[in-house]
């Protein structure tokens, strides 16, 4: 019997190996953290303790930082943005105005590490340089890519304002800052996420911390995992108006469509990082009339939702704030990834430090499901 009429080959038997198979990981217990914990079914978000609510209210995204990293809760610890070196302002010149934001974040955070001297273990002061350094990086990319040349940090400004100041070279009112500010904070931490365990997989070979965030920023690129926020505001703009929205959202879930912004694989209650962003959203002084928009086609949404799936809670999530506040605020709906990469850069770094703490190589077993032990064709 040839190769090209040999019959398909039969599956190997499971054999003793009866452990059970979760896709994707889920329900998994792959490590402990002192970090972040996620109450699904409750609808709380804690950082060390500490509420996310309280956080956003009484603290700042450099407050927030240096907790995750040192649990030290110290209000008026600050986090200035950094300068870019000299060699990665030439990567990111020679990076096409077509790149995407993530891409080239990416790209300057790989750079960033190979201009530095990452030695194992990571520490706190690397974590706090990186966290630093990444939004001028992105900063500079957007001005580039628009013919202009990068704006210097100021060190006077926390991390938030700066990079809106080095983004369009003005200081942004207080309300602007305030709310890109609390979207930092609540996009700092969210537990063993696909990309947070990327990074700390990358640290469990002793590589540097600027290779785990360089993968974790690969991870989040993926629209399953950060792209939300910007089909949240073309899901508004298709909506239009609060008339329309009950028509709209019928229509929209009679054909099958899911809706932006709700529903979230963790959360069964009100994701506390939506409340959040919604308190400080309603409170910007300068509401564009698309925020009010959202605000009240939330209600809407939620009661159709209620209605077609009693039998489940399926409420808003982080994502259907974050894309008014980051509108808000400035930002084109490309940069919306990005910039919630620089919010996660918190506490992908805490990560990274409480990973080389504790250190064991991440290294999963896998079923073979393949064929049964045969002979290479004549």
């Amino acid at each position: 019997m040839t190769d090209a009429t040999a019959a398909p080959p039969t599956p190997a038997a499971a054999g003793p190996d009866e452990r059970r198979y979760s896709p994707g990981l889920e329900g998994v217990l792959a490590g402990e953290t002192a970090l972040g914990r996620v109450d699904g079914q409750q609808g709380r978000l804690l950082y060390r303790g500490y509420r996310i609510g309280d956080l956003v209210e009484r603290g700042s995204y450099g407050a927030v930082a240096n907790l995750l990293w040192t649990d030290a809760w110290d209000a008026s610890h600050r986090l200035p943005t950094a300068a870019v070196p000299d060699p990665v302002v030439a990567i990111l010149r020679a990076l096409p105005a077509s790149a995407k934001p993530m891409d080239a974040l990416r790209t300057a955070v790989s750079a960033w590490g190979a201009t530095q001297t990452l030695d194992w273990p990571p520490t706190v002061e690397q974590a706090r340089a990186l966290t630093s350094f990444s939004p001028s990086a992105l900063a500079a990319f957007a001005r580039l890519r628009e013919g202009k040349d990068p704006i210097e940090p100021d060190p006077s400004l926390d991390l938030a304002e700066g990079f809106l100041f080095q983004l369009n070279g003005e200081r942004p009112d207080h309300g602007t800052a305030r709310a890109l500010d609390a979207y930092f904070i609540v996009g700092a931490e969210h537990g063993f996420n696909a990309s947070t365990f990327t990074a700390r997989v990358i640290t469990s070979t002793r590589s540097d911390i600027a290779s785990a965030v360089a993968g974790a920023i690969g991870t989040m690129k993926g629209p399953l995992h950060g792209g939300a926020p910007s089909e949240v505001v073309d899901q508004l703009a298709k909506v239009r108006s609060v008339d329309r929205a009950e028509a709209w959202i019928r229509g929209a879930l009679d054909r099958g469509e899911r809706l932006m912004g709700f529903g979230h694989r963790v959360y069964r209650a009100y994701d506390p990082r939506a409340a959040a962003l919604r308190t400080v959203a309603e409170s910007m002084e300068h509401k564009p009339d698309w925020l009010e928009l959202a605000i009240q086609v939330e209600d809407v949404a939620l009661r159709l939702l209620a209605e077609r799936h009693p039998e489940r809670a399926i409420k808003t999530n982080v994502e259907y704030y974050a894309a008014p506040v980051l509108q808000g605020v400035g930002l084109t709906p490309d940069l919306f990834p990005a910039t919630f990469s620089l919010a996660r850069h918190a506490g992908w770094t805490a990560h990274v430090l409480e990973q080389a703490a504790m250190n064991r190589l991440i290294r999963p077993d896998v079923r073979y499901v393949g064929p049964s032990e045969r002979d290479v064709p004549g």
